[in-house]
């Protein structure tokens, strides 16, 4: 049997993750729940949590973060076009993320998380800011 169909009644969250493309590994997606990334309705759980259609997921992937319904079900994972219709993201969710990529884009360097020393491209803009001032 390659693929569940609406019929099925549940199935692995890191599973559903994997196959929703929200994730490019099983271990990435377990690893991103074990974190505390990823609720079902509103909960935190553990990857071998069972998901049924029309849960509810909050997936935080920073910047951005998803509140999707759950549409469908998948034993293997199958092309993005696919993997689309397997989830539904809340309007709410959708206009948050679309003004978050826009502030973004307008900022001056684009976002970026700070770690450790700059690197040799922030070295040159820091650079090139002084000498303006």
């Amino acid at each position: 049997m390659a693929q569940q169909d609406s019929r099925s009644e549940s199935q692995r969250l890191d599973k559903w993750l994997w196959a929703a493309r929200f994730y490019k590994t099983r271990g990435l997606a377990v690893e991103a729940i074990s974190g505390g990334k990823v609720h079902v309705n509103g909960q935190r759980v553990k990857p071998s949590r069972t998901v049924r259609i029309e849960d509810t997921l909050t997936i935080s992937k920073p910047p951005y973060e998803f509140e999707v319904i759950i549409q469908g079900l998948n034993l293997q994972r199958r092309p993005a076009s696919e993997a689309e219709q397997l989830y539904e993201e809340t309007p709410q969710s959708r206009d948050k993320r679309e003004l978050l990529r826009e502030q973004i884009k307008n900022e001056p360097l684009g976002f970026r998380q700070q770690k450790g020393r700059p690197s040799k491209r922030d070295r040159r803009n820091i650079i090139k800011f002084t000498r303006e001032s």
